[in-house]
């Protein structure tokens, strides 16, 4: 076997396993990457400040996504119901939404002034043609012409019926005291009847609503009238990781902060200062966006069609086991996934982890991950873990009595570790 077709053979197999693991290894076999010619995927709330596509039933989501091809197509879209381990569900279409749930996207428009032609593409969910009528966990689909899946996105309704309130906590762990949160929450039910709420309830924990990250299948700790407890000391922790690292490109032809170069070639090219490992450096804040990103420019009006691209170029300073684990760019400008794309590759002469991905301007957060063999993300070995980091935890509830044929999102619960309460 060439040393080609191995490689090739490689990438396949990356994308094929849908490399998908957090720290309980969520069930993610359901989600299918992007191809190449996708880009720029923004799903999320009508309101500017919410990045997670989590709303209340009857609140608005938009997507929107960018196809880089240089030609106009017709693309679909289809919404599926999903159960609590986001297999789906057995609803039938008519049960969970009235309209169509498979319909064509119908605003389309290309981009101009821009080097980098796309075609880009918006979808509002609920609209004129459907309406999503129950709560849970959804799955879209996004359809070519010809019927086939370019890439799916999960999306959580709910609808309040329960009162979360959530509390972050450094852990009382001495091993761990100065690297991870503890998350303890408590649920208030006065207006729901439980009768067996170990089995009825089930809840899902995030960290900065990054899918890899859930914690399921957590049972109360206590149960007291109308309340459930879940307040084991450690037992619901994360490594608290390290504020994310940021570059903002909305002056594409200009060097900013993070920026030390940019070169027109036939697009453009973003170069960004070389990052230095932190795991064994002191800890310094400053403020980020928990890995999300916002789509800006300051040379147009409209970041949508006007706003170009860049290949933007990453180094990192780091040979700690260097052939033993990948090293990937890491957040949700990707949807937190672990692809090709994304991955490092380490440089024999300059001694670096490189890597190039193409991205549209704005302000984006990123971190570095390993991972491992087993497509096991480590989130703290090259950034290290300090209970200081601001991360954003969320907690989402979900009921389902004897008898019922699906799982309800009944309730959410946010806090933010800038609030440890130890």
């Amino acid at each position: 076997m060439s040393i080609k077709t191995a490689s090739v053979k490689k990438i396949l197999l990356l994308w094929t396993l849908l490399l998908f693991y957090g720290q309980s290894q969520a069930q993610q076999n359901n989600i299918i990457p992007p191809p190449l010619h996708i880009k720029t995927i923004e799903f999320k709330p009508l309101n500017p400040e919410a990045y997670a596509p989590i709303v209340k039933l009857g609140e608005k989501l938009m997507l929107s996504f960018d196809d880089i091809n240089s030609e106009e197509r017709i693309y679909s879209y289809k919404i599926e119901h999903c159960d609590y381990n986001w297999q789906k569900s057995n609803l039938s279409s008519t049960e969970y939404m009235t309209g169509y749930a498979t319909d064509r996207i119908r605003k389309y428009q290309n981009s101009f002034n821009t080097l980098q032609y796309y075609t880009h593409y918006e979808l509002q969910i609920p609209n004129e043609n459907n309406r999503i009528k129950i709560s849970g966990n959804y799955l879209i689909s996004i359809l070519d012409d010809y019927g086939n899946v370019l890439f799916t996105r999960r999306f959580i309704v709910y609808q309040p019926k329960v009162n979360v309130a959530v509390t972050a906590h450094r852990s009382t762990d001495p091993a761990v005291i100065n690297e991870k949160h503890s998350i303890q929450f408590a649920i208030n039910h006065p207006n729901l009847r439980l009768n067996d709420p170990y089995r009825e309830i089930k809840v899902d924990v995030y960290q900065n609503n990054d899918w890899n990250s859930v914690i399921k299948d957590i049972k109360p700790k206590n149960v007291r009238g109308t309340q459930l407890w879940y307040n084991h000391v450690d037992g619901i922790s994360y490594w608290a990781g390290n504020e994310y690292l940021y570059f903002d490109s909305k002056e594409i032809r200009n060097a900013t902060n993070n920026i030390f170069k940019t070169r027109l070639d036939n697009i453009f090219n973003t170069f960004l200062y070389t990052n230095e490992a932190r795991g064994n450096r002191p800890y310094t804040f400053y403020p980020d966006v928990n890995g999300n990103f916002v789509l800006r420019t300051l040379d147009a009006e409209d970041v949508g069609l006007e706003g170009d691209y860049s290949f933007v170029h990453f180094s990192l300073k780091y040979n700690e086991n260097f052939d033993q684990d990948d090293i990937y760019i890491y957040g949700n400008f990707n949807d937190w996934q672990i692809t090709p794309e994304n991955k490092m590759h380490y440089n024999q002469e300059s001694g670096l982890y490189e890597a190039r991905i193409l991205f549209k301007q704005g302000f984006f957060n990123y971190t570095h991950v390993a991972v491992d063999k087993n497509y096991r993300i480590n989130p703290y070995k090259v950034e290290g873990s300090f209970y200081q980091t601001e991360n954003e935890y969320t907690v989402i509830v979900y009921y389902r009595k004897f008898g019922d044929r699906y799982d309800q999102a009944i309730g959410l619960g946010s806090t933010n570790s800038k609030r440890l309460l130890n």
